[in-house]
């Protein structure tokens, strides 16, 4: 083995050796697996032990997780879903974007940077880290919360803007030419979008099928990754960004019946890939140049944050939304992102930028991405300790929800509707929560849930929640007086929603279902039979035998709850004579 080689092996045995190490070690003190990848970053980097030092070459393998985690976030996201999401892309997006760039125009310009770097500077650092937002958005309820879905259409929007902004830095630079090109790149990268996605819904189905009935699952594998890098290599040579093409990709295999065995596939490459990127952020902080500048990058790093931080949070509440999603936002979005580093790097080529200030600045972007995760750590804890929504503030939320989106709304967030809520979010399943214990609310908003402090007894209430456009209605509140009412109340309101409710017992369960409950889970039965089913396995019953037990018992159980619904009726038939 030569030299070469065994230098990359030993990268590779340091990088996996931190990974085992440090990242389990922060996830014990709950500061988070990704702060963990960035100190083992700093620790292998050129400023800790040096073990690493070509941080450019790993950092390019690094990206490639990028490109992965859109691929998942594409195939999680149909069409369709992206489709009414448009008018929150464009105009809170598009909004963020500008108003950014706008915002540190005049502070480069007062600086006394000249008018086309402040151009580029200013476009540079509006753009936010989608590895590093969507990462913590995971940890928050994902895209489906009101807060992840605000977040998501400005980073989408940001994606959207690569091409349009490498054109204007070789504009800037005065490659008139190369900016033609890139135009005409343009146009032809949307032709190539609408050829992809037409492929996807009429041809990829039938190949991945022949693939499968193979039944050689490594080729299926193969498949599954060679179409994210082959998407994102064709995005790349037509002059999109690699991640959008991954991103579209994903939205080929949205609606295709293979896409959960393909999304499993992929995971690991995704973990794996992910971190070693966020590591060669924590790598490339060069503490020779900030101590140096120790005072300006830091005011510069600060005052980057509050200006994006504050953009998106006047833009949010603009858009409708409460103040603590808001704020959660503004701190999700403050950092500036990983294609500022490329950016930068071109206007430095092309000399629009100083050498030394694209140094500064690409500092000032793997800063701002460090203090990501203790900033929206903060405002949590912050929110939690001092924000009491007011009840009316919840009046005002329907407008989250898309009128053509069908949702579920669940009422009671204990610990119950917590687990049902968790599973929802973890499925893609689209709901909203309503709770009248205030600290409860609090404790779940500030997790990222869709939880509101609300009345669900209360017709206003249910309707500010959508359910004209509802799936369902979920109970799982504790107090059974309550689910009684709720019952009631939505039957007698909405006649056709189907409504599932948590119930105390068998009678419990016969009373509810006479008021106009679809189906009905009851509490003390499913205890009662889990018990009985470890207890009889550990007992040395066959596990068959056992499954045939529980389910008589089960089916007795519910036949005894239809029986005495059939009785209510008979009762209350004699009553009314």
């Amino acid at each position: 083995m030569g030299e070469h080689e065994a230098s990359y092996l030993v990268d590779i045995l340091a990088l996996l050796l931190a990974t085992v190490v440090v990242v389990p070690l922060f996830h014990a003190l709950r500061l988070g697996a990704l702060l963990g990848y960035l100190a083992a970053g700093v620790v292998l980097g050129p400023w800790g032990l040096g073990i690493i030092t070509e941080v450019d070459k790993i950092r390019h393998l690094g990206e490639f997780g990028v490109i992965f985690l859109l691929f998942v976030l594409g195939i999680e996201l149909k069409p369709d879903k992206l489709w009414r999401m448009r008018k929150m892309v464009l105009g809170l997006g598009a909004g963020q974007l500008f108003l950014t760039a706008a915002a540190l125009y005049g502070v480069a310009i007062w600086l006394g940077v000249s008018t086309k770097s402040a151009i580029v500077i200013g476009f540079g650092l509006a753009l936010s880290s989608t590895a590093f937002c969507l990462k913590l958005l995971a940890e928050r309820g994902g895209i489906s919360t009101v807060m992840g879905r605000m977040s998501f259409s400005v980073l989408l929007f940001q994606d959207l803007a690569v091409v349009p902004l490498l054109a204007l830095v070789s504009y800037l630079a005065g490659g008139g030419q190369d900016a033609e090109i890139t135009e005409f790149s343009l146009l032809y990268g949307i032709a190539v979008i609408i050829g992809l996605l037409l492929m996807g819904r009429y041809l990829l189905n039938p190949i991945l099928g022949r693939i499968v009935a193979s039944q050689d699952p490594e080729v299926f594998i193969a498949v599954a990754v060679l179409l994210v890098l082959g998407v994102a290599w064709l995005m790349e040579s037509v002059g999109l960004s690699m991640a959008l093409g991954a991103f579209l990709a994903g939205l080929m295999l949205a609606e295709s019946q293979y896409r959960h065995q393909i999304e499993a596939d992929i995971l690991p490459f995704r973990g794996i890939l992910l971190g070693l990127f966020f590591m060669t952020v924590g790598m490339g902080v060069d503490f020779g140049l900030l101590w140096h500048h120790l005072g300006a990058i830091i005011g510069l790093t600060i005052g980057l944050m509050v200006i994006k931080g504050s953009v998106v949070y006047t833009l949010v509440r603009i858009g409708g939304a409460r103040h603590d999603v808001a704020v959660q936002s503004g701190a999700l979005l403050s950092q500036s992102g990983e294609f500022g580093f490329v950016l930068f790097g071109v206007a430095a080529t092309s000399g629009l930028l100083d050498a030394e200030l694209g140094q500064i600045l690409t500092l000032i972007i793997a800063l701002t991405m460090v203090l990501t995760p203790f900033v929206v750590k903060g405002a949590n804890i912050l929110l939690l300790k001092y924000y009491v929504p007011k009840p009316s503030d919840d009046g005002e939320y329907a407008v989250f929800i898309d009128d053509s989106e069908a949702h579920v709304i669940l009422a009671g967030f204990g610990r119950v509707g917590a687990r049902v809520g968790a599973l929802l979010g973890e499925a893609g399943v689209s709901y909203i929560a309503l709770d009248m214990k205030q600290e409860r609310v609090k404790s779940a908003r500030a997790q990222g849930f869709p939880v509101f402090f609300g009345d669900a007894s209360q017709v206003k209430v249910l309707q500010a929640a959508g359910a004209e456009r509802a799936k369902m209605l979920v109970i799982a509140l504790e107090e059974p007086e309550k689910v009684d009412r709720l019952v009631l109340l939505t039957r007698q309101a909405y006649p056709d929603m189907p409504i599932h409710a948590r119930a105390r017992d068998r009678q419990h369960c016969a009373d509810l279902i006479s008021e106009g409950a679809t189906t009905t889970v009851s509490e003390t039965l499913e205890i009662s039979l889990r018990l009985t089913e470890e207890t009889l396995l550990g007992s040395g019953v066959d596990s068959a035998e056992v499954t045939r037990v529980i389910n008589e018992f089960r089916d007795d159980y519910y036949s005894d709850v239809v029986k005495k619904v059939s009785e209510n009726k008979v009762v209350m038939g004699e009553l009314r004579h």
